[in-house]
């Protein structure tokens, strides 16, 4: 489509300037410029410099899905209060208090979407790239014909061509080790985005979340996201195979960390973190659960016992 493509053309460009920069590096330390390790070296480069550019918008990301996963419970006792109300005053009250909620809370519904929005051109512009140079296509930009070609033909071990799927290798008869490459990737890509959910969902949720709708769904896209993989990875070209595998294995250890630094309030994570800061000397009050404070009447009641006495002695003189 001519429109998308132009509206991307920018965006490859710059993929295929990073790509074609890491492979320059890799081919100065000495590295074969033609071999597959090469170009799956520059593929890895190309996704840690694109995935550290996004981390603002994942962070902002994170916050604003954490944020409206606090307010699903108050949204939900919303909708159950003009349940089965569909006159038109019904439906305005609902949405006048809906709208409240966020604005008292500083929630959006479509925050947490804009930043998926706005990466989804640049991971459309790299799967774009790095396909049409597995055929061997020249690209929008540095990616000359001839790099093109040499990306199209290199083979990673010298038996396993990067453009080749594991469908297209078990349709062919072979060569067997595509299979089994492209095997132990889908499963690798398949634990890591598995594991990449399983521990916001079991770690980083309050237990007001845990029994809201939107996590019951997120339950059930745990299970059914990683099959995605399944299915879609077989048909992918091994080039762009290690593509998604570095981006998810980024994903899972950038989750972690937000995780482990940035938990939602009142969670496992969170209250992992308060114990650790804890054990290091470093939790501060922002971070200390309330505690109520011990009385000071025993303190009191010491110090004034020796002045009774005194003052009991002077009366008793005075006597």
């Amino acid at each position: 489509m001519p429109f998308i493509d132009t509206i991307l053309w920018p965006i490859k460009w710059v993929v295929e300037l990073i790509l074609v920069a890491w492979h320059w590096l890799w081919t100065a330390i000495g590295l074969d410029p033609a071999a597959g390790l090469t170009w799956v070296l520059s593929i890895v480069g190309l996704v840690l410099v694109v995935r550290a550019a996004l981390i603002p918008i994942f962070v902002r990301q994170i916050k604003s899905q954490r944020k409206m996963l606090e307010v699903a419970p108050q949204l939900k006792k919303i909708q159950d209060k003009y349940k089965g109300k569909k006159d038109q005053f019904s439906r305005e009250a609902m949405s006048r208090e809906t709208m409240e909620l966020y604005r008292r809370t500083g929630t959006n519904p479509l925050a947490s979407c804009l930043p998926l929005l706005l990466q989804m051109p640049i991971f459309f512009s790299l799967f774009s790239v790095l396909n049409n140079a597995q055929k061997g296509a020249a690209g929008v930009g540095p990616l000359s014909a001839d790099l093109g070609k040499q990306f199209g033909d290199a083979t990673l071990f010298g038996v396993a061509p990067l453009h080749d799927t594991f469908i297209g290798a078990w349709n062919a008869g072979g060569p067997w080790q595509v299979m089994v490459i492209a095997g132990l990737m889908v499963v690798l890509m398949t634990a890591s985005q598995f594991y990449t959910q399983l521990q916001i969902m079991a770690k980083n949720q309050s237990p007001e979340a845990k029994n809201s709708p939107m996590f019951r769904q997120q339950r059930i896209l745990l299970y059914i996201l990683p099959l995605v993989f399944v299915f879609s990875g077989v048909a992918f070209p091994l080039g762009v195979m290690f593509y998604w595998l570095t981006s998810n294995l980024w994903t899972m250890g950038q989750q972690f960390l937000v995780i482990r630094n940035m938990p939602t309030p009142g969670s496992e994570a969170a209250k992992a973190r308060e114990e650790r800061l804890a054990r290091r000397g470093k939790l501060t009050g922002k971070d200390t659960p309330a505690i109520e404070a011990a009385p000071e009447t025993p303190k009191t009641t010491q110090r004034q016992q020796p002045v009774s006495k005194n003052r009991a002695k002077k009366q008793g003189g005075k006597k």
